[in-house]
């Protein structure tokens, strides 16, 4: 049996490619994106978004090329959901938004191997 072929493009590259193509889809929904790839000490929000008087917090997770076992939505566990908690308590505290409605979304994408979107999923207060 021969080996899978490498992909042309990085980890990095392709949640990119995710990140990118979740804020132009919440982008399209009426969302105003406030922030992209926001990090603090107890790690990082990909995107943070006002939606009517509310704040979301949205986490996204991609698979490219070839599925790996599970799904994405699946990779969303709670170690992820308790750094993604932790990371919003600073964003609001550092902004002065304590008062603010808060949410939490999910963005699932998955992608063809050229990064091109095949489905998209928004899971809205998943968390």
């Amino acid at each position: 049996m021969e080996p899978e072929p490498r992909s042309r493009y990085n980890r990095k590259q392709k949640g990119a490619a995710a990140e990118q193509a979740a804020a132009q889809y919440l982008a399209s929904c009426g969302y105003h994106i406030r922030e992209r790839n926001w990090r603090c000490r107890t790690g990082e929000l990909d995107i943070v978004a006002e939606l009517d008087a509310g704040l979301v917090f949205v986490e996204v997770r991609s698979r490219a090329g070839n599925p790996l076992p599970g799904t994405p939505e699946e990779s969303v566990d709670a170690r992820k959901i308790r750094q993604v908690r932790q990371s919003a308590e600073v964003y609001l505290h550092q902004h002065r938004l304590a008062d603010r409605r808060v949410s939490f979304d999910v963005v699932t994408v998955q992608l063809h191997e050229d990064l091109n979107v095949v489905r998209l999923h928004h899971i809205r207060e998943a968390f």
